[in-house]
């Protein structure tokens, strides 16, 4: 069982689960990046939580002492045999390439690359556009709406889905299924739930697409061999569940918190209305400052790391939104400056396991945010309204009341 408690020293007890860090991660990480940048916790499990730019980009390039073989932030039960509830292929590979090594992880990523190129994403604007108008359809009028729920979190299951081949009018059960295994760390019977019923589902795809291939990324992998040998069922099934977890709640988390910021600051909603062609620019930006993935990595022996005694074992929380907004890489790195000219950011990861997607995701995010400010160019939070931020392994809101004219 976690524990619960209320954090009292965030320098060796942090908890990323905790309502305060929940609510203002930013000023923890403020605060600790002057006197402890690297915390440590034996909460769940022995963590270590890197703030530093250059300390996350150096240990995401590490691959020696820090292995990727167990990314979850929330330890939970990835110990434990991932066979033992589910009847099917071997599941030993986890979530290749992010829960790889090379050389799976190698092989793995160069499969996922191509349906991720620009000349490929391109081909997704247009199903993303009508999607985001379909859905401004349903509520622009009201004057009001969950900018979470009706809007940002119905977008990227819907265009992942139409890449995986399977149906979009499973977008909701698709996305209870991702929350599940990433929002409720200390629910054991939620977690196996949302898994079981993914794995499940994605094995009879698999069954579906060999006697009906389409075109799409399933039969793809399913028709592709590696040195001369057809790709393991297991190793389909865990980059088919990638592929949803990864493309739909970080993506809806980045447009929700855009959103957020969009209708919290009206200077910057004014001027990216003013001003179109900011918009590239000022999607880096928002990406930066809000930037919603910490993953994890797992040591691989005993390691002193700038005078932190990580032990084999131990996890890496590689907080990526906190190197985002490390002063030593960036300017007034808590202003959002939309025209901000350089931006290394890395929202998207650093390293090996550099974020696969990162082509889609900036363009449904850019598409998202043209089509809402199109329709919707005056908005703002809804007063008296509670905003619920998730945590932990992706932070974004999960309810965004929003007001408009």
């Amino acid at each position: 069982m976690a524990q619960t408690a209320p954090v009292s020293d965030w320098a060796s007890d942090f908890d990323v689960m905790d309502p305060q860090y929940l609510a203002d991660p930013f000023s923890i990480w403020d605060s600790l990046r002057e006197t402890c940048p690297i915390p440590h916790t034996n909460r769940r499990k022995s963590s270590w939580m890197p703030l530093r730019y250059d300390d996350v980009t150096a240990i995401a390039h590490d691959i020696e002492h820090f292995s990727s073989l167990k990314v979850a932030v929330i330890p939970a039960d990835e110990d434990e045999d991932p066979n033992e509830n589910f009847d099917g292929p071997n599941l030993e590979y986890g979530l290749p390439p992010i829960s790889a090594d090379p050389p799976l992880h190698t092989w793995t990523r160069r499969l996922l690359l191509p349906w991720f190129s620009h000349k490929r994403v391109d081909s997704y604007v247009p199903l993303t556009r009508d999607l985001c108008r379909h859905l401004l359809d349903g509520f622009s009028d009201a004057g009001h709406a969950d900018a979470a729920g009706d809007y940002a979190q119905q977008i990227p299951v819907r265009v992942i889905a139409g890449i995986l081949g399977v149906s979009p009018d499973l977008s909701d059960t698709f996305t209870g299924w991702v929350r599940d295994i990433l929002e409720f760390a200390d629910d054991a019977e939620r977690r196996q739930r949302g898994a079981e019923g993914l794995l499940n589902y994605f094995l009879s795809q698999l069954e579906e697409r060999r006697s009906r291939p389409g075109d799409d990324l399933l039969s793809e992998l399913l028709t592709t061999e590696v040195d001369g040998k057809p790709v393991d069922d297991g190793i389909v099934l865990g980059m088919a569940a990638l592929v949803l977890i990864a493309g739909v709640d970080t993506t809806w988390s980045a447009i929700g918190s855009s959103l957020w910021h969009l209708a919290s600051h009206p200077e910057d909603r004014r001027r990216l209305v003013a001003e179109p062609g900011l918009m590239p620019t000022a999607i880096e930006e928002l990406l930066r400052a809000y930037a919603p993935v910490t993953m994890a990595r797992e040591v691989t022996q005993d390691f002193e790391y700038h005078g932190c005694p990580m032990k084999k074992g131990d996890k890496v929380l590689m907080n990526f939104p906190a190197a985002n907004r490390d002063p030593d890489a960036f300017a007034d790195p808590d202003i959002v400056q939309l025209d901000r000219a350089h931006n290394r950011h890395v929202a998207f990861g650093s390293g090996i396991h550099r974020c696969a997607g990162s082509n889609l995701a900036r363009m449904e995010l850019q598409v998202a945010l043209e089509e809402w400010l199109t329709r919707i160019p005056e908005f703002s939070l809804a007063e008296g309204e509670q905003i619920t931020w998730a945590g932990g392994q992706v932070r974004g809101p999960r309810v965004l009341p929003v007001v408009f004219p």
